[in-house]
């Protein structure tokens, strides 16, 4: 007979201990306040979606959802995001809502793992959808949330890399045509893996002028003066409409005064499909990998029969919290011991405290299993034991 797992997680599952919690609920707390006062009301939907609803529309690998059955047989998932559950809540229960909606969320999402690898396959997601403005300073008022919202978190050191994944299908379209073929190489891009994309593209059979052109994409990052280098290696419709996007977005931006955070990046590609335009990642200066990322999605919502067109973004709680690197201080705390005797008299001496504000822990002595090591975690201790009526003696 298998024994049975007591201590052990199932596979990218992790447990958050009280002190780490109390950090990440303070940074969620007030990042949740600051969306509100931008005008983004927050929406829950169910953990489970049908898979014929939202798993297909998620982009997520099928090899990464969690499936399971219903009584009736249909196919659910636990949400892997909450894009394509926002996008069915705009177009059935707020359809008659008028455009633009500004929506906030802050969700637990579930992708499996093949292996670990310090990836979690359960973690907790907040972030904004903007349903319904097609304009750059939609992308703009998102990017500048994400970014007020990191710093209600605290965390101040941060850089965004903006991109566009229509200059990125242009130039590719542009020069090996074939959807397979830009396929591969976006891949490489999203896993920025670029000795991969520099190998692939010696093999394809392109002109040396042309794989010239694609190896110079990985160079396109840098200040506003990228976009005029872009200009030089493709600048068909496709690709001109996305610089000239890019433009109109950075002049929003310097109005929020974000200008020194943003870097292009015009490699940038998103491991979600759905994208169409502008597309932007967080990075905290202490981490190699972002912690907030978004973009442009304006055809999602045909496939819910409410085309719209839609930009947000999503902030990784766990990364956040790692990038923020210090914990939040464990408060002062007063341990107040009774007897069974004295019991009424420790808890209107607790109630009083806690009015106070204190944080005041009640323990029985008789239940207390390690007096001594009790005690010494506690930075007051207020005993009961052997006291007169009314007396109680605080040890500091």
């Amino acid at each position: 007979m298998t024994e049975p797992f007591m201590f052990e997680k199932p596979l990218g599952m992790r447990d958050t201990l009280p002190v780490l919690y109390e950090t990440k609920r303070e940074a969620t707390n007030s990042m949740q306040q600051m969306m509100e006062r931008w005008g983004y009301y927050p929406i829950e939907t169910p953990a489970l979606e049908y898979y014929d609803t939202v798993g297909d529309s998620s982009a997520i690998l099928d090899q990464q959802l969690f499936k399971l059955l219903d009584q009736q047989g249909h196919t659910l998932v636990l949400r892997p995001d909450m894009t394509a559950p926002i996008a069915r809540v705009a177009s059935s229960s707020l359809k008659d809502q008028p455009l633009p909606l500004r929506l906030s969320y802050c969700a637990n999402l579930f992708r499996a793992q093949q292996h670990e690898g310090g990836r979690p396959a359960e973690f907790e997601q907040l972030g904004v959808e903007l349903v319904g403005d097609p304009t750059a300073s939609a992308d703009a008022e998102v990017i500048a949330l994400m970014a007020e919202s990191l710093k209600a978190a605290g965390l101040t050191d941060f850089k965004l890399a903006i991109g566009h994944i229509g200059y990125v299908n242009a130039l590719l379209a542009d020069i090996v045509g074939k959807e397979e073929r830009a396929a591969q190489l976006r891949r490489y891009l999203y896993e920025k893996n670029f000795v991969g994309f520099k190998q692939h593209v010696k093999t394809l059979p392109v002109s040396s002028v042309d794989r010239d052109r694609l190896l110079r994409l990985l160079k396109l990052r840098g200040g506003i003066e990228t976009l005029d280098e872009a200009r030089t290696i493709v600048n068909n419709g496709r690709a001109a409409e996305a610089l000239d996007n890019l433009q109109a977005l950075y002049d929003a931006l310097e109005a929020y005064d974000l200008t020194d955070y943003i870097t292009f990046d015009l490699n940038l590609v998103m491991h979600m499909d759905y994208y169409t335009g502008v597309v932007f990642e967080g990075y905290g200066s202490t981490l190699g990998f972002p912690l907030s990322s978004g973009g442009r999605y304006d055809e999602l919502l045909e496939k819910f029969d409410r085309p719209a067109q839609a930009t947000g973004f999503g902030i990784r709680v766990d990364r956040l919290v790692e990038a923020l690197g210090a914990t939040k201080a464990k408060p002062e705390e007063t341990l107040i011991l009774f007897s069974s005797e004295r019991r009424k008299e420790a808890l209107t001496e607790a109630a009083k405290l806690r009015g106070r504000g204190e944080v005041v822990v009640l323990q029985d002595v008789a239940g207390a299993a390690d007096l001594d090591g009790l005690t010494a975690a506690y930075q007051h201790v207020l005993s009961y034991i052997g006291q007169t009526q009314g007396e109680g003696a605080r040890d500091e």
